[in-house]
């Protein structure tokens, strides 16, 4: 490690500390040479994710617009902001130990669905109105009849659900001319 103000090599740690909630280390050194202090930080170097958008343009993740349709999908429920940022540190630690670098937009909705769903009813709702681009009350209408039935909402593979868009321009819709309902019997 360079001293920032002599760039000599060598230095001391005089302390080391936990920050940003554990997820960095911060460390109070000395160089050996000036004997000025400085701080470094050591943290965990991920590996860019990419994301793949519907429109099939690829930008690189980016936990703070998660985390903002997370926050406006809970306004004025009882989730807190640490609930919130739970469900995004959790999304964003499932991407990075996946093997690919590569992943759906819709999976990473599914995954916040999947979240929200177990957490409020309410988000939840508010997230599925948005991220499966509902068309009108028919689509809130049959999301809150599963919920009330209890049954898991998510994106299925069972005969009749395929996957919203398939064979069709528009989204939340099959080729059959069903609306997407995306159920998983529990």
């Amino acid at each position: 490690m360079h001293c920032p103000f002599c760039q000599h090599l060598n230095n001391r740690v005089l302390e080391s500390r936990s920050a940003e909630a554990g997820r960095s280390i911060r460390r109070r050194r000395e160089c050996l040479r000036c004997e000025r202090r400085f701080t470094t930080y050591e943290r965990i170097e991920y590996v860019p994710v990419t994301v793949i958008k519907r429109s099939d343009d690829r930008e690189l993740f980016e936990r703070s617009k998660i985390l903002r349709g997370i926050v406006r999908a809970c306004e004025k429920t009882p989730v807190s902001s640490l609930a919130m940022e739970s469900i995004v540190d959790d999304i964003e630690a499932e991407l990075q130990q996946r093997a690919t670098r590569e992943v759906t937009s819709a999976e990473i909705g599914e995954m916040v669905l999947t979240k929200l769903q177990a957490m409020n009813e309410v988000a939840f709702v508010r997230f599925a109105s948005v991220y499966r681009q509902f068309q009108g009350i028919r689509d809130f209408a049959e999301t809150l009849s599963q919920l009330q039935h209890g049954e898991e909402i998510a994106q299925g593979d069972g005969p009749g659900l395929g996957s919203p868009g398939a064979g069709s321009s528009e989204p939340g819709h099959f080729e059959n001319g069903q609306s997407s309902s995306y159920i998983v019997s529990a």
